[in-house]
């Protein structure tokens, strides 16, 4: 049997049209593949303009590919970009570490919250640095810090492409692409400046990598995925290894070069992902702790405690010195969401990412049994083992891990669950003259008609015509499926193109929800109101209290960006096990001004037992509020802490990075987080405050705020609050409108 390698380069040879456009024939389908050829030139004919080449692509490939694949790249573009600056400063909590760095090279190497280098976000820093060069170059605006998030979904979209592209054909590039950028997941993270959109680009283009070693065992490329995942480690610390172990086997098993080499080559990768992540590490562990900013969300101002602790193994069993709680394993239900085998289909997760992932399962499997006899390098299999190794032990991972978790954290399966549905849709085709291929096909559009169905019932009043839509139309498109291998072409695509869009409507939707909503806050979702949201689901963010607040869900009406009118989409997975945000005097001291009513949200009244913080405060200050969303300034807020501010190191501090960020972002100057993101990191501890404010460095501490005696150990919370005690009991009250700040310039003994 001739194979694809030996036909494709017999001269005077090319792939017809529908053989680039669904991948190889049958018969050839699992023999060893190479990549698609690339023509040469002929002798003497001259080379064709630059822009040219980029609108024809390859010039063996049919004239529609490459402005195919262009329209796919601009779509995502465009879809992406559209209402982007309705979400205004998205996460605050990341926005000011952007705008620190984009005033400051040493805030921006460190990740620190502000210009003055008082502590860092709680991640390291790779993912703030693209977004602050670009404040630092167009200033700061929502585009500014967004566009770049936009630009790293498209690259991932590219890279997806190219990647399936290369083994399989066009259809299996454009259908990944188009599956990945109609994730309403997708749409929501590369339109939010959260690490997480950078995290799938590496990790996407970490699994290229490999795939592309896999090819001819060339040793580069697997350095190549070492870098990238020693990049992704900058990003998003542990999260980044949760694919090596499924990469590695893969390797180890298929490369085609020798066993010995093979362990050689991936011990190369492993230095080179050292190097690549670790460079920033030594420098952060080796630099005195006196000159730098202390490390957020550590206990002991340690890089590595942080990594292998609240951001490592904490997050799977729910240790987390420092958090809020932790969640309950074994299929059990936690502070953040149940655990178990069924998590990324229950309401709060299910709409966020698992359209398709049904299909994704039944057509990994398909694509293993029909490699079953290939031989041990078959790069078909191989594909399938890399994509579905890490769709697999992610999605595992997420599922019984009993820490932290939010819904957006399943962005990094949208990548793995486009490729496994652009892959085995098109093996499949290709095999469809045999019934248990059809049958299989039919079955994964049916398997997703009939769960999108499932999703979209548990919005009833969100388009509820759409679910009848999509139901009945893959039905068909699958009983068309069935017998496309006896009807004629016409009929055959007909039943492809109508399979293809009921199983994209209800994510369509969705994502078409997402980018016409803004988002802000720490906790957020994709999707129409109500989808997402904490033990329940209906119109209107209604819900139940399942780890959340009550009435947990998406708000609505919440001014959050100075008056912008966008809407915080926080779903109540991922919230603290208390009661709901406040208005002014509202839930534990926070500072919150000209907010709208929020639905489900306690406006009145503070914990009982407020303390020192006042303002219906706790001791320790803070509450919810200033943990998941900034507080609203105040034009006459800003004015007071603008007054002097050059002259002070810090214009103010406050308890908790959302709190700070608020007022960093209103005014543009440093504000120091005391705690950091929870308010219950020890630093400063109150000997350290009390200098700084001798030595003339702050000029007003602001009342609310963080976490502070909600959660964490008693050594964190008894720092903050000993300082907002120290502070209330000695230094003057400042009100502006319902704002309470302290001059700490102003003792009153």
């Amino acid at each position: 049997m001739t194979t694809q390698s030996d036909t494709s380069h017999q001269e005077g040879a090319s792939p017809s049209g529908a053989e680039l456009f669904w991948g190889p024939p049958s018969s050839t389908a699992l023999q060893e593949p190479v990549a698609p050829p690339t023509a040469a030139p002929r002798s003497g004919e001259p080379e064709q303009p630059f822009f040219h080449r980029v609108w024809r692509g390859r010039p063996e490939d049919p004239r529609w590919v490459r402005p195919a694949f262009l329209a796919l790249l601009v779509a995502t573009g465009l879809l992406y970009l559209c209402n982007l600056s309705a979400s205004g400063y998205a996460n605050s909590f990341y926005s000011a570490a952007v705008q620190a760095g984009s005033q400051s090279w040493k805030a921006l190497f460190f990740g620190s919250l502000d210009s003055a280098n008082a502590i860092t976000v709680d991640k390291p820093p790779a993912s703030l640095w693209p977004m602050a060069l670009s404040v630092r170059i167009f200033g700061l605006t929502s585009w500014a810090i967004l566009v770049p998030e936009v630009l790293m979904g498209v690259a991932t979209v590219g890279v997806l492409y190219g990647a399936l592209r290369r083994r399989f054909s066009p259809a299996a590039g454009l259908i990944a692409g188009a599956v990945l950028a109609l994730t309403p997941v997708a749409a929501l993270m590369f339109r939010f400046n959260n690490p997480d959109a950078m995290l799938a680009l590496l990790m996407t283009v970490t699994i290229y990598c490999v795939v592309r070693a896999l090819e001819d065992g060339r040793t580069k490329w697997l350095v190549w995925a070492g870098v990238a995942v020693g990049f992704a480690f900058l990003a998003k610390t542990l999260q980044a290894f949760l694919i090596l172990p499924p990469l590695a086997v893969v390797y180890a098993v298929c490369a085609p070069v020798q066993l010995r080499k093979r362990f050689a080559q991936l011990g190369l990768s492993a230095v080179a992902m050292v190097v690549a992540g670790g460079w920033w590490v030594a420098i952060v562990e080796l630099w005195p702790a006196s000159s730098r900013p202390y490390i957020g969300g550590s206990q002991n101002n340690s890089f590595l405690e942080l990594t292998f602790g609240y951001n490592g193994l904490g997050r799977i069993n729910g240790d987390e010195t420092g958090s809020v709680g932790g969640g309950g394993g074994g299929g059990g239900t936690g502070q953040w969401g149940e655990t178990g085998w069924n998590r990324m289909f229950n309401s709060e997760i299910g709409s966020q990412i698992a359209w398709l992932l049904p299909a994704a399962l039944i057509l990994f499997v398909a694509g293993i049994v029909l490699t079953r006899k290939a031989r041990r390098t078959d790069l078909t299999r191989s594909s399938f083992l890399a994509w579905g190794g890490a769709l697999l032990m992610t999605a595992i991972i997420f599922s019984y891990m009993a820490g932290i978790f939010h819904q957006y954290y399943t962005v990094a399966l949208a990548p793995y669950i486009a490729a496994v549905v652009g892959m085995g849709a098109t093996v499949l085709w290709e095999e469809r003259s045999k019934v248990w291929a059809s049958l299989t096909l039919a079955g994964a559009v049916t398997a997703t008609a009939a769960w999108g169905y499932v999703l979209l019932n548990r919005t009833p009043t969100y388009l509820p015509w759409l679910k009848w839509l999509v139901l009945i139309g893959g039905l068909v498109g699958a009983l068309g499926l069935i017998f496309a291998a006896r009807l004629g072409r016409q009929l055959a695509l007909a039943a492809v193109g109508l399979s293809f869009v009921a199983s994209v409507a209800g994510p369509t939707a969705y994502t078409l929800s997402t980018v016409n909503t803004g988002h802000t806050g720490s906790i957020v979702t994709a999707g129409p109101a109500g989808a997402g949201m904490m033990g329940g689901r209906g119109p209107g963010g209604g819900g139940g209290m399942r780890g959340g607040f009550p009435g947990g869900g998406n708000t609505q009406g919440q001014n959050q960006q100075g008056g912008n009118g966008t809407t915080q989409q926080g779903g109540g997975m991922g919230r603290p096990p208390m009661g709901g945000t406040g208005g002014t005097g509202g839930f534990p001291g926070q500072n919150r001004q000209g907010n709208g009513n929020t639905q489900g949200q306690n406006q009145q009244g503070g914990m009982p037992g407020g303390g020192a913080m006042g303002e219906g405060g706790m001791p320790g200050g803070g509450g919810v509020g200033g943990l998941l969303n900034g507080a609203t300034v105040s034009s006459a807020a800003k004015k007071l802490l603008e007054t002097k501010a050059g002259d002070y190191t810090w214009a103010a501090a406050a308890i908790g990075s959302q709190n700070s960020a608020s007022y960093q972002l209103a005014t543009g100057k440093p504000v120091m987080a005391i705690g950091g993101f929870n308010g219950t990191d020890p630093s400063p501890t109150l000997a350290q405050f009390k200098k700084y404010v001798t030595d003339g460095k702050v000029h007003y501490f602001i009342s609310g705020g963080g976490m502070g005696g909600m959660g964490g150990g008693n050594s964190t919370t008894s720092t903050s609050s000993q300082i907002s005690s120290w502070v209330t009991a000695n230094f003057k009250k400042v009100t502006v409108g319902s704002a309470t700040f302290y001059d700490l310039t102003q003792p009153t003994k």
